[in-house]
């Protein structure tokens, strides 16, 4: 045989099929055939036999045909004249007695991808949705969507063809009723996709238990458009489809869940009821071999913890990682073991934890640690006693991330205080990424008056300043110096001089040079207003409630529920969905481009009740995952300015909480205000939007009647921007309006 990809493979492949011996041994000619898709799919051009095969489609070997199909449709874009003589032959194959020949022709021909098809198609198509056979309809309502992708610059749908299709519901083969359902949404996408009235949504629910899993998935999804009309038809549909929140196929039981939750919206009682049914289900697909449908699941148990946190607490031990599942999955499982803990099981689930901080992967592990130290905002003495004991393991991503969870337990609990200042002695050596630098002299600042040798551990620091790279270390040790220096002058005074020197002559980041230049002034001040300045509070108890997750409401979630949501976030889904393109559409434009729905008719009366919404694009804002005072001002000092707007103000226009409140509703966190009526007045704004963090100031003068907006963002992304913006525009003068 010739050398793959050389001419003379071609030309001898061209020579077996033209040749009549072959052509009279059947099985010889398939063979041939096989041959060229064989070299066809391992990227040899055999475009020149397109003649030759499209001869070999006069057979009634389904078998050859199959495979002759496959290599028109592969080259008919390649050879769009000589794919004009393939049509014939699949336009004779339509009309073969076979239904798999029609249904395999039909298939084919809608699958060319060549200029002027549609109107090749276009009859088969039609004629195929009134075939016989069951299958041959299939392929044909399938092809209506095809043709469909074939014109996407076509700006009117065939009604007649969308009528047919919607006739077509009620056929009694189940697969060419799902099959409808897809097509049509596909091709009334533009116009908000298919129509489910209440005719429809009967019809569906009538059938469904005649469909396979996958269509019955679809059709849960499809019926989440239809409201009841009154309880006592709610409370029939959600009878029809108890049997469904048992179900063994994942997507069936995600979308039975899904529908209840929104049907049941008004019904609190009604929803706790079905999670609690679902919960072996759930926990049975949490388990599940496939790791990908076990993460999916871990995604969705997680979202209903929000929720009902006691819902899976007897089921504690399910969640427990198994050595050999992904870390993907076992850090979901530290994150829902967080969410279980409660006096009877914490025992158990910090020893589970504990075990974890000595996986031999160090993602893992701090994980694990970050894990405990979360749990020991309630429960911080047995918490305590493991982290110090983990210091003694003397691993440098261990040490680090237990200093981290240390700066935020005395913040939280001050209890642990006195534990925390005598673990810390002899770790510094231990430490060497930047955020358990920062985490370590913090502490050091804040409790110096504590800790014996914390002068002399940041003096080492300051020591070999030049080879630290990393601008946040730099700011946190200016400003720990400084407090220090205020609790402990005489060991501090020398260091902190050669620290301000340094950072203010030699230091290239401004941020550093400007923090350095603002306490090298401030403390020409006097002391004392050195200590006004940075003699802050050393923690805050009352902030453990605010952070600790409070249950909220099913409603708050239940839409996110079966869709990727939970596994992308919130942040990262939206800007999916954003960058896809988001269609807003009307009421009135909807009521337009509803067909006639045959044998689906509604009475007036349901008509004038069953109202359209309309979809409307909103920005893709959110203010999860939160962020902390200090990494608020460590970004904010570290980004750049990427737009400034002035918005008219006047003095009383609004007050702090009022204004506070009603960010909260869009989406906008306001974490920091002024005291009303100080001038000047600031306040500190944050919110996340298609993958990127958006911080902003506003700024109100006293001389001034306009209030200055500075925004800032991590990853350059103009579109969040301008959403954050035109948000925070619309909250103001909504607040104008309403005091006028």
């Amino acid at each position: 045989m010739p050398y793959l990809g050389s001419e003379e493979t071609v030309k001898e492949l061209n020579r077996a099929l033209s040749n009549p011996n072959v052509q009279s041994d059947k099985l010889r000619y398939r063979n041939v055939i096989l041959k060229v898709i064989k070299y066809m799919t391992q990227g040899l051009d055999v475009s020149p036999l397109f003649m030759e095969m499209v001869k070999a489609s006069a057979t009634v070997d389904i078998v050859q045909k199959k495979l002759v199909y496959l290599y028109m449709c592969s080259y008919a874009a390649l050879k769009p004249d000589l794919a004009l003589l393939a049509i014939n032959t699949l336009h004779k194959d339509c009309a073969d007695r076979n239904p798999m020949v029609r249904g395999l022709a039909l298939r084919s021909m809608c699958s060319l991808r060549m200029p002027g098809i549609t109107e090749y198609i276009q009859h088969p198509i039609l004629m195929g949705l009134r075939d016989k056979a069951a299958y041959v309809r299939r392929v044909a309502v399938l092809g209506c969507a095809k043709m469909r992708n074939l014109q996407p610059d076509a700006e009117i749908v065939d009604a007649a063809l969308v009528n047919e299709l919607y006739g077509l519901l009620r056929d009694p083969d189940p697969v060419v009723m799902v099959n409808c359902l897809r097509a049509l949404e596909e091709m009334l996408k533009q116009e908000g996709g298919v129509v489910i009235n209440k005719p429809i949504a009967h019809h569906l629910l009538n059938r469904i238990k005649d469909l396979d899993p996958w269509g019955q998935s679809e059709v849960l999804t499809f019926l989440l458009r239809y409201t009841p009309r009154t309880e006592e038809e709610l409370f029939d549909i959600l009878n029809l489809l108890d049997d469904f929140l048992h179900s063994v196929h994942s997507g069936v039981l995600a979308a039975t869940i899904c529908l209840f939750l929104r049907l049941s919206s008004a019904h609190p009682a009604v929803q706790a009821d079905v999670l609690e049914r679902a919960r072996g289900p759930l926990l049975s697909a949490s388990t599940a071999q496939c790791r990908e449908l076990r993460f999916a699941a871990l995604c969705h148990v997680q979202q209903i913890l929000r929720s009902l946190p006691s819902l899976f607490a007897e089921q504690y031990k399910k969640f427990f990682c198994s050595y050999s599942e992904p870390n993907y999955i076992k850090f979901r499982k530290m994150e829902i073991l967080i969410e279980l803990v409660n006096d009877n099981n914490v025992a158990v689930i910090l020893e589970e934890l504990r075990a974890y901080c000595t996986d031999i992967s160090p993602e893992l592990a701090q994980a694990a640690i970050f894990a405990i130290g979360r749990i020991g905002q309630n429960y911080s003495e047995k918490c305590m006693s493991i982290l110090t004991s983990l210091l003694g393991l003397k691993q440098e991503h261990i040490t680090s991330a237990v200093v981290q969870m240390f700066r935020d337990l005395v913040w939280l609990c001050p209890q642990c205080t006195d534990l925390v200042c005598q673990a810390l002695v002899d770790c510094e050596d231990y430490i060497l990424d930047s955020e358990g630098k920062q985490a370590l002299i913090w502490l050091l600042g804040v409790y110096g008056d504590q800790i014996p040798n914390a002068p002399y551990v940041l003096e080492d620091i300051i020591d070999n300043l030049k080879t630290e790279a990393t601008p946040l270390v730099k700011l946190e040790l200016l400003t720990a110096t400084m407090r220090l220096f205020l609790v402990r002058p005489a060991e501090t005074q020398d260091m902190l001089g050669r620290l301000l020197h340094y950072c203010i002559e030699e230091e290239s980041h401004m941020a550093v040079r400007d923090r350095s230049l603002f306490y090298y002034r401030l403390l020409q001040c006097g002391v004392d207003e050195t200590r006004k300045v940075l003699g802050s509070i050393k923690s805050d108890p009352f902030l453990g409630g605010i952070v600790s997750q409070q249950q909220e409401p099913v409603n708050n979630w239940a839409s996110d529920f079966n869709s990727l949501v939970p596994i992308y976030g919130k942040n990262q889904w939206e800007a999916i969905k954003s960058a896809r393109g988001s269609m807003s559409l009307s009421t009135e434009e909807q009521e337009e481009v509803q067909p006639d729905l045959p044998g689906f008719e509604e009475t007036e009366q349901e008509a004038t009740t069953s109202s359209s919404k309309a979809v409307h694009f909103e920005p893709c804002l959110s203010t999860s995952p939160p962020i902390s005072p200090l990494s608020f001002e460590q970004k904010w000092l570290t980004l750049q300015p990427c737009r400034q707007v002035v918005v008219s103000w006047e003095e009383g226009d609004c007050a702090p909480n009022i204004l506070q409140d009603a960010l909260s509703h869009s989406n906008i966190c306001a974490l920091a205000f002024s005291k009303p009526h100080t001038w000047p007045w600031k306040a500190y704004l944050y919110s996340h939007g298609m993958n990127t963090l958006i911080l902003a100031e506003l700024l109100l003068n006293s001389s001034t009647d306009s209030l200055q907006i500075t925004v800032k963002q991590e990853k350059d992304n103009k579109e969040a921007v301008d959403s954050f913006i035109c948000v925070l525009e619309k909250v103001i003068e909504m607040m104008k309006s309403s005091k006028t």
